[in-house]
C-alpha cells in the first residue's frame, strides 16, 4: 500500500521575529512556521490548514476539538500533548518526537508517521483509515479498540504495544519487530506474522512451547 504524502504549501517562510500564539477558535491557514515554542497551552477549537511546521515545540498542550488538515510537522517536539477527539486529514509527521502524546478517540485519514519517536502514545478508540507508520518507534503504545482500514506498519518497533479489543484480520506485522505484545486472543484470526513472531505471541498467551 502506498500513501500519498501531504504536499508542503508553497509559501514564504516566516522570519525569526514572527510569532504566533494559540487561542480558542483560531484558524491558522497557509502558514510556514519554524523554531517556536508553543507549549503548555489549553486551547479549544484550534484549526490548522495547509501549514508546515519546522522544529516547533508543542509540549503538554491540551487541544480540545483540534482540527488539522494538509499539514506537515517536520522535526517537531509534540510530546505529551492531548489531542483527544481530534481530526487529522493528510497530515505528515516527519522525524517528530511524540512521546506520551494522546490521540485517543481521534479520526486519522491519509496520515503518515515517518521516522518518529512515538513511545507511550495512545491511539485508543481512534478511527484510522489509510494510515502508515514507517521506521517509527511505537513501544508501549495503546492501540486499544481501534477501528482501522489500510493500516501499514513498516519497520517499526512494537514492543509492549497493546492491541486489546482491536480486530487484527489483515494486519501485517511481518516488517516490524516486537519482544512482547498484547492482543485479544479471540481477535487474532487473520493477523499476519512471521514464524518467530508467532512464537512470541503464543508465549505471551501462556502457551508452553517445547523445542
Amino acid at each position: 500500500m502506498k500513501i500519498k504524502k501531504p504536499v508542503a504549501p508553497l509559501l514564504p517562510q516566516l522570519t525569526e521575529t514572527d510569532f504566533i500564539s494559540l487561542d480558542d477558535e483560531l484558524v491558522i491557514e497557509g502558514l510556514v512556521l519554524k523554531d517556536q515554542d508553543l507549549s503548555y497551552q489549553d486551547v479549544r477549537n484550534l484549526v490548522f490548514r495547509e501549514c508546515r511546521f519546522d522544529k516547533i515545540t508543542m509540549n503538554r498542550n491540551h487541544l480540545e476539538r483540534f482540527d488539522c488538515s494538509n499539514v506537515i510537522f517536520d522535526h517537531c517536539d509534540l510530546s505529551n500533548t492531548e489531542w483527544i477527539g481530534a481530526s487529522f486529514h493528510q497530515v505528515h509527521f516527519h522525524q517528530c518526537k511524540l512521546t506520551g502524546t494522546n490521540f485517543a478517540e481521534s479520526y486519522l485519514r491519509d496520515c503518515f508517521f515517518e521516522d518518529c519517536l512515538a513511545d507511550y502514545v495512545s491511539f485508543s478508540a481512534t478511527n484510522q483509515k489509510v494510515v502508515q507508520f514507517h521506521q517509527t518507534s511505537l513501544k508501549d503504545t495503546e492501540f486499544v479498540e481501534v477501528t482501522w482500514s489500510n493500516l501499514l506498519l513498516d519497520n517499526c518497533s512494537l514492543t509492549g504495544s497493546n492491541w486489546f479489543h482491536t480486530k487484527l484480520a489483515g494486519l501485517d506485522l511481518t516488517k516490524s519487530t516486537f519482544e512482547k505484545i498484547a492482543f485479544s486472543q479471540e481477535l487474532l484470526r487473520g493477523l499476519k506474522v512471521t514464524q518467530e513472531q508467532a512464537i512470541t505471541i503464543a508465549a505471551g498467551l501462556g502457551l508452553v512451547i517445547k523445542e
